[in-house]
């Protein structure tokens, strides 16, 4: 039975079915499904819990073994399956299938895995646990629905915020979940249950933004110049270095230059994204780059990194700064300044 997950903890208290899987790409909620599911099972004495790691090599037997064999002093048992990559392949595809198909009396199996593909979802071994227990599908909380997320889990807690406090706590964080779930256990811990307006989140809230150079420069590929712009600034007011942004943005550059030469020369862009280790949740903002420019522009972009290169080094006149936002611009696909575009 495929449910959503926030009506895990209300199925949980209904029942504990045999077989749990747990499928998504958002650490914290996946973590905090799971870790409901383990104080359910605790308190229905399933106590002796074993954990699997899926990793290469991993012995699938292992889990039909374990369900086959006597508990050790009757106990009940919770079998933890781990499988980041959510893909079992043939052999653990048909384990699974075999476990529930029979699932053993004493005790429940807890399948966690990462983000599966929509077929992925629809393959036989997923069915099967879904016939025989519950399936959650987590999706990541967008920057659209963030607010709504924040004003419940704030609720949840005994906070009541305003609209306009649940919004500022949203930018603040930048989609950063764990952080935001910080912030609202201290704004718990320090001012105790009751209202919180937009006040209480600018005195009390830190700025957990994830100002980093790779959302930097995700952001450019994405086209979105107006976010970029602000991790930019965030990383200018931490103290980073500027040769640290022009080091991540140049090695994308060159990444860049090198796809759109391979394209250009008629290799599909799917087979060019694996060539070049293109994780499968950047393949989106990379596809988005590389329909904006061909390889010249790319070309052209690094030969801006270079000029920018001398620029830090003292040894050109410029502000390293301005130039890294007219970069970031022209990645993004903006109108920048003629003296950037050399």
């Amino acid at each position: 039975m495929q449910i959503r997950a926030e009506q895990l903890e209300s199925g949980l208290q209904k029942q504990l079915p045999p077989v749990i899987f747990i499928s998504g790409e958002e650490t914290l909620l996946v973590n905090e499904a799971a870790d409901s599911v383990r104080r359910h099972a605790r308190k229905q004495g399933y106590s002796d819990r074993q954990v699997f790691d899926v990793e290469p090599g991993f012995d699938w037997n292992s889990l039909g073994s374990e369900a086959s064999s006597l508990s050790l002093f009757s106990e009940r048992r919770l079998f933890e399956l781990r499988m980041p990559s959510g893909k079992p392949g043939e052999q653990g595809a048909r384990a699974l299938k075999a476990y529930a198909g029979r699932p053993p009396d004493d005790a429940i199996l807890l399948v966690i895995a990462g983000k599966l593909e929509p077929a992925a979802r629809k393959s036989k071994w997923v069915q099967v646990l879904d016939q025989a227990g519950m399936v959650i599908f987590i999706w990541p909380v967008d920057r659209e629905h963030l607010p709504v997320w924040i004003s419940r889990r704030m609720k949840a807690r005994g906070l009541q915020p305003t609209p306009e406090a649940a919004t500022l706590l949203a930018e603040r964080v930048e989609g950063n979940l764990l952080a935001c779930a910080q912030e609202i256990d201290k704004l718990q811990l320090l001012q105790g249950e009751g209202p919180v307006d937009i006040e209480d989140i600018g005195a009390m809230v830190t700025d957990s933004a994830r100002f980093d150079v790779f959302r930097l420069v995700d952001c450019a590929l994405a086209g979105d110049a107006v976010r970029g712009l602000r991790i930019l600034q965030g990383l200018r007011g931490e103290g980073l270095e500027p040769v640290l942004v022009l080091w991540a943005l140049a090695r994308e550059l060159r990444s860049l230059a090198g796809m759109a030469a391979a394209i250009a020369g008629g290799e599909p862009v799917s087979r060019v994204m694996t060539q070049y280790r293109i994780w499968d949740s950047r393949k989106k903002v990379v596809g988005k780059a590389l329909a904006r420019y061909g390889v010249g522009e790319w070309r052209s972009m690094q030969r801006c990194c270079a000029r920018l290169d001398l620029v830090i080094k003292g040894q050109a006149a410029g502000n390293a700064w301005d130039e890294l936002v007219q970069l970031t611009m022209r990645i993004a696909g903006h109108a920048v300044l003629p003296a950037a575009v050399s």
